[in-house]
């Protein structure tokens, strides 16, 4: 997520499916808000992430915000590069009022399919609307993404990100997990960017892969497929680890 300041509010926002949570800010002398600041001290530290991505080996102590997202591809996919969402949002930071804004064009037919420990939520736009969001709070939303690229030679892209929590200057841990399902049709994955590493776990299986990431700073993803008679292909089989 991406900590900013607009229009006398702070905005919390993940970008490429962005999330923004606003509420009035510290100085108005909002208990509620400085209960929150005083909880998120990490935010206060002086020593904090610039923008660099750096994978954690380890998951930090503290319940951080987690981001699950469940893109499923079809045949119709690889054409119009339109692909099915499930996305979760658990741990959200307890605030008055939120928002999840969606990039436009990028995004259709959104509902919103799970709410808990949230006192309402409504879809306006390309965005849910929240307004009670209490601590532990949970939100699930459903819809399609363009997020799949078709390549020339038959294979495709699935791109996703940025992701972060930002606030002012600073980038603090997030938790990442998501979930590619593939088309019908046999196909391999040629290279993935990020590779996998300590902090990026790539798991590959019969569907699909599945990818679960703890980082600061900014990610980014981007996943190359091509059929599985493809000449270009990794050196590891369907359900091996990257």
């Amino acid at each position: 997520m991406r900590w900013q300041e607009t229009d006398g509010f702070f905005g919390h926002c993940s970008v490429g499916w962005m999330l923004v949570l606003v509420f009035p800010m510290a100085l108005y002398g909002n208990p509620a808000d400085d209960a929150w600041l005083d909880a998120h001290e990490e935010v206060q530290t002086a020593t904090v992430n610039e923008g660099v991505l750096r994978f954690l080996e380890q998951p930090p102590a503290e319940a951080v915000h987690a981001h699950h997202n469940r893109i499923t591809l079809s045949r119709q996919s690889l054409d119009d590069g339109w692909a099915g969402l499930y996305q979760c949002h658990t741990d959200l930071d307890p605030v008055p009022a939120a928002q999840v804004v969606f990039n436009a064009g990028r995004v259709r037919h959104l509902q919103v399919e799970k709410v808990t420990g949230i006192e309402r939520a409504w879809v306006e736009g390309v965005s849910v609307q929240l307004e009670g969001v209490n601590p532990g709070a949970e939100l699930c939303l459903s819809g399609e993404t363009r997020v799949v690229v078709p390549q020339p030679e038959g294979g495709f892209l699935v791109r996703n990100g940025p992701f972060m929590r930002r606030f002012l200057d600073g980038f603090y841990p997030m938790h990442v997990r998501l979930e590619i399902l593939l088309p019908p049709g046999y196909w391999t994955l040629v290279r993935s960017q990020p590779p996998g590493q300590p902090g990026f776990e790539i798991v590959r299986h019969a569907h699909g892969l599945d990818v679960d990431a703890w980082f600061e700073g900014e990610l980014r993803t981007e996943f190359y497929f091509a059929p599985a008679n493809s000449e270009n292909r990794m050196n590891h089989q369907p359900g091996e680890q990257e």
